[in-house]
């Protein structure tokens, strides 16, 4: 059973919601120890100070701020507290928008919003109207003493709460230096109407479900066979790409892949094993991509 993060209520206008906060995703991440090869021990982390070596009380540890190299200001704990958002236990909507009005790079973290028993009808009331107006909401909330900026949308009935970065966090494409070279690559139209081709054969419905963390099963894999006391397989070493691609060989070698992993694929229709109506069985080649363009 999850346990709620968070208890408070939505505020809509005039109305109040009571609701309750569940993380939406688990991380499924392998943790592991720092240990000692020597002994097979746990390495202990201390605190020490860089003046003297000696360890430091926690009581003693304040937070500081690097002005300059060495040079720090030090904030007291009562500092910051006196800082800290008013923690109101609300969501406070200021306003809604269109879904596809919000990148999504400023999404961050998911939750659940669940209502109390006593809030289901005007939660559901809440849920169905943004589902008929086909908007989200953007609050604001408090959460462990930080300020949260937040989107409210419907999905599958329930309300779902993603927190958002602010606008001074995104950082500006601009500050990519390789990006910037981009506005002086010239694109053919044959390259173009052949990566068009090549992403119309990999395009499908998106199934979560069909993938996963490969990392992760290798690596639990590896650790159940050293529990048992099998020797762990190296994998030779992958051979590292060299010499300049031809773009249009490889875009038209990789629309023949696409449309043979799709005419083998047990889902595949009638259509799609001749082809796909109006979808040619071989690969476009550059002469006719040149026709087409």
């Amino acid at each position: 059973m999850p346990r709620a993060i968070w208890s408070g209520s939505i505020s809509f206008g005039l109305v109040n919601i009571p609701v309750k906060l569940y993380n939406a995703v688990s991380r499924k991440q392998v943790s592991f120890h720092q240990m000692d090869a020597r002994t097979g021990a746990r390495v202990r982390m201390k605190r020490v100070s860089a003046a003297d070596g000696t360890e430091v009380p926690y009581e003693q540890i304040v937070k500081g701020y690097e002005l300059s190299p060495e040079h720090y200001v030090l904030l007291e704990p009562a500092e910051l507290d006196a800082l800290d958002p008013d923690g109101t236990r609300t969501i406070d909507i200021e306003e809604f928008i269109d879904l596809a009005d919000i990148d999504p790079i400023y999404f961050d973290a998911a939750y659940y919003v669940a209502p109390v028993k006593t809030a289901e009808k005007p939660y559901a009331l809440l849920v169905q109207a943004m589902e008929q107006q086909g908007k989200v909401a953007i609050a604001r909330f408090v959460m462990r003493t930080k300020q949260y900026l937040a989107a409210l949308r419907a999905k599958d009935g329930a309300l779902l709460l993603s927190t958002m970065v602010y606008a001074d966090e995104v950082a500006p494409v601009e500050d990519v230096p390789e990006l910037a070279s981009l506005q002086d690559v010239k694109v053919s139209d044959k390259e173009l109407v052949m990566a068009s081709q090549l992403i119309e054969s990999l395009s499908t419905e998106f199934e979560p479900s069909r993938f996963r963390d490969e990392y992760r099963d290798r690596l639990l894999e590896l650790i159940e066979r050293k529990a048992e006391g099998e020797p762990a397989i190296v994998p030779a070493e992958a051979p590292a790409a060299t010499g300049v691609v031809d773009l249009m060989a490889a875009l038209e070698a990789s629309v023949a892949k696409a449309r043979e992993a799709r005419r083998r694929h047990p889902t595949a229709s009638d259509g799609d094993a001749a082809g796909g109506e109006g979808d040619e069985a071989e690969p476009v080649t550059s002469e006719a991509a040149a026709t087409s363009a």
